[in-house]
């Protein structure tokens, strides 16, 4: 009897260890697509706890947060050209070309062409047959940019879920020690700023001084105004309990949007709209330009930077959330650009941060409290509200009339920073925490 019960036993542990091994096997394709679809939801701004688990099993050389690749990144089919000859358009077309778009910069100083290139022809041939027929035209595809802020998901919050808290009227401000700088300092500055839509009707942003266009593809729908209303909230948000004070909430704010929705439905910032928005800032004469995004070294926006900064406006730029020291970020890593990175509440850096030879300066961009469309705000990080900071310092010298050229302004801001990390300007803090407070006589 005996014999008989442990045969059973045997018989149901081996009949049960079978269907466990047929459970996991039905589940396994289940669970590998949901790692999959992290992934995928990784690159298009998408959080939670399944992101999470994919990017710690992630084999990625570089920070797997951002699926983003500046080199890979750009409108497919589409080339842009500067620096024509007369008659590119009608020998573009002889080449099987289809020009898109011309459009006229002439505050930054140049012609851009945007064109098709040939059915069934990939983009370097494309680039390659051009070139062959204008020598002297600077051609580059298409390129997108990169919002420089996280993607991870947090809940909205309004003032209610803080009343335990002390009410203080910029959290921005108390982020770099502004706290007894008076709320009319910037006054006589105009900054400018090209990034995604705003929300006007925000309390942070209702009643400013500001002006916003848009320079989206009108064949596309306008990006979302997630990213620019902080942005813009840092730099000139109204004072109130709620915390979203800008650092000049008095100056005034030119926003130029350049992303908008593709046809899969993912938000892309592209040169053209960069292109666009930086003639019209040009135009309105701003003192100072804030690029809170990041993408690849395209050649026609390098030249249209260079000759930007012939107009006399300096021009402040975050260093990126790639989490990358082998590829930096533009136009950040432009000559001509100051580039800004971001630590946190005890300057240690944003762990996201790219790093690089670039890389200038340190100011607040981790779990800032920022502006949120709809009325709200939630804590974000990036170097993207990083950047703002040494804009505001920066404008404020240009509305001053003191000297903004890159160089000049590096050494200028430097002897009021406080030196991070290795001993000396090093690639991950620059030459460190911009400690300066601003001269409000401006």
């Amino acid at each position: 009897m005996i014999k008989v019960v442990s045969i059973l036993l045997g018989v149901l542990v081996i009949a049960g260890g079978v269907f466990a091994w047929l459970l996991v096997k039905d589940k396994a394709p289940s669970g590998k697509s949901i790692q999959d679809n992290s992934a995928s939801s990784s690159s298009s701004g998408s959080g939670g706890k399944t992101k999470s688990r994919a990017r710690k099993k992630s084999p990625a050389k570089f920070s797997s947060f951002d699926a983003f690749d500046p080199d890979k990144a750009f409108e497919e089919g589409e080339l842009v050209v500067v620096n024509a000859p007369s008659g590119f358009a009608e020998g573009a077309r002889s080449l099987g070309f289809v020009v898109l778009e011309r459009i006229q910069l002439g505050s930054i100083g140049m012609t851009a062409f945007r064109v098709r290139i040939p059915p069934r022809t990939k983009m370097g041939a494309a680039r390659r047959s051009l070139a062959g027929r204008f020598p002297g035209a600077i051609i580059d595809a298409n390129h997108q940019f990169d919002m420089s802020a996280e993607r991870r998901r947090s809940r909205s919050r309004t003032a209610t879920d803080s009343k335990k808290k002390k009410a203080i009227q910029s959290r921005v401000r108390a982020a770099i020690g502004w706290q007894k700088v008076s709320q009319s300092c910037g006054r006589n500055v105009t900054l400018g700023m090209i990034d995604s839509g705003l929300d006007l009707s925000h309390p942070a942003l209702k009643g400013q001084k500001i002006e916003f266009k848009s320079f989206h593809n009108r064949k596309r729908r306008q990006g979302n105004s997630n990213h620019g209303t902080a942005v813009a909230a840092i730099l000139v948000g109204k004072p109130s309990n709620k915390g979203w004070g800008g650092l000049f909430p008095t100056a005034r704010l030119k926003a130029a949007n350049m992303f908008e929705f593709n046809k899969t439905g993912k938000m892309v910032g592209n040169s053209i709209g960069l292109l666009k928005s930086l003639n019209w800032l040009i135009s309105k004469r701003v003192h100072v330009i804030n690029f809170s995004i990041a993408g690849s070294d395209n050649k026609v926006v390098r030249r249209a930077m260079s000759l930007a900064r012939k107009s006399g406006i300096p021009m402040v730029a975050a260093v990126g959330n790639w989490g990358r020291a082998d590829k930096p970020a533009f136009p950040a890593a432009y000559p001509d650009v100051v580039a800004v990175t971001a630590v946190g509440p005890y300057r240690s850096i944003y762990k996201k941060a790219n790093t690089g030879n670039y890389v200038d300066f340190a100011a607040p961009g981790v779990k800032l409290w920022t502006a949120v469309p709809g009325g709200g705000g939630k804590y974000q990080s990036g170097t993207s509200f990083s950047a703002p900071f040494l804009t505001a310092i920066v404008g404020l010298e240009a509305a001053a009339g003191r000297k903004t050229d890159a160089r000049g302004l590096r050494s200028q801001l430097a002897r009021g920073s406080k030196d991070l990390g290795a001993k000396g300007k090093d690639k991950t803090f620059g030459f460190g925490f911009v400690e300066r407070k601003p001269n409000c006589r401006a």
